[in-house]
């Protein structure tokens, strides 16, 4: 009779190609994996891979692994219910890191919710939380996937930051538009970041076109050093008070109209988004980003 944990080790190794890797991944060693995969060939009565120098699924491998993905999934959506339904059970959330640290500590007390937070790119979010991994996530995406919920949350408009040399050196602050700056003073978030993607989109650039590309992993590493005059940025008005109250020599300054803007969303499964405490947690952060986007200037 398969089994759940033969069913997790056969898809980890269709998914590497490697008994090592696979092992790896599920936190086992290589011969218990390789042995849990000849039982699991076995009991079908097939063989699920062709061995050789190179690892290849069979034609009933490759069906095989389809439907493992299909019943962990399921599993996996069980559980969280389950979870979700204990008292004092948590739920699991994702944040991009341009939003996390300037929604979580207003949003926290207001909720009557136990959250585990997933802090991670916008890729990896989407993808844990078709996994089951996450119950929901809170993104800057253009993208509407048709698999999942879509639950619109506010607006965040950018703003230009620099200290006060670099914006009197500017040509016009008061018919400000990105498309005038100059790339050769532009700073980055690191690769990967929706909201460097973001700024470069809306400055009609790609990222090599930019002089310093420095890799930072945070909006607070960009605002130290727009302080101390290392070039510009661009600040999502959620970031505004805690950023200007960190960075003193900061200033900053608004686009003309229609300035540039992310839209943030709370994305679910449609089974999550279903439950009731996924409208709590979208009203909760509506709220929470009015009374913050209230503080900006």
């Amino acid at each position: 009779m398969l089994t759940l944990r033969q069913l997790s080790y056969f898809l980890a190794l269709a998914e590497t190609r490697h008994f090592g890797h696979a092992a790896a991944k599920v936190h086992v060693t290589q011969p218990a994996l390789s042995m849990q995969i000849r039982e699991m060939e076995a009991s079908l009565g097939m063989p699920l891979l062709e061995r050789g120098r190179e690892l290849r699924l069979t034609p009933a491998g490759r069906e095989v692994a389809a439907r493992a993905a299909r019943v962990l999934a399921e599993v996996r959506e069980i559980e969280t219910m389950a979870r979700r339904r204990t008292l004092g059970g948590q739920i699991n959330i994702g944040m991009i890191p341009t939003v996390a640290p300037y929604l979580l500590p207003d949003l926290l007390p207001r909720l009557p919710l136990q959250l585990r937070l997933r802090e991670a790119q916008t890729d990896r979010l989407l993808t844990e939380l078709r996994d089951g991994v996450l119950d929901a996530v809170v993104v800057a995406t253009k993208v509407r996937p048709d698999d999942l919920v879509v639950r619109p949350l506010f607006r965040d408009r950018f703003l230009l930051a620099a200290n006060a040399a670099r914006l009197e050196a500017l040509p016009s602050v008061e018919d400000l538009r990105p498309v005038t700056l100059d790339p050769e003073q532009l700073l980055l978030l690191d690769e990967g970041h929706c909201l460097a993607d973001q700024a470069l989109e809306v400055c009609g650039l790609e990222r090599r076109g930019t002089r310093l590309d420095l890799g930072a992993s945070s909006l607070s590493t960009l605002a130290g050093l727009v302080g101390q005059g290392v070039g510009i940025t661009f600040m999502p008005e959620i970031a505004v008070p805690t950023e200007a109250a960190a960075h003193p020599s900061i200033r900053l300054a608004r686009f003309s109209a229609p300035e540039p803007a992310r839209d943030v969303a709370l994305i679910g499964r449609v089974s999550t988004a279903a439950e009731p405490w996924f409208a709590t947690l979208a009203g909760a952060l509506i709220q929470t980003a009015e009374q913050r986007l209230a503080l900006c200037p």
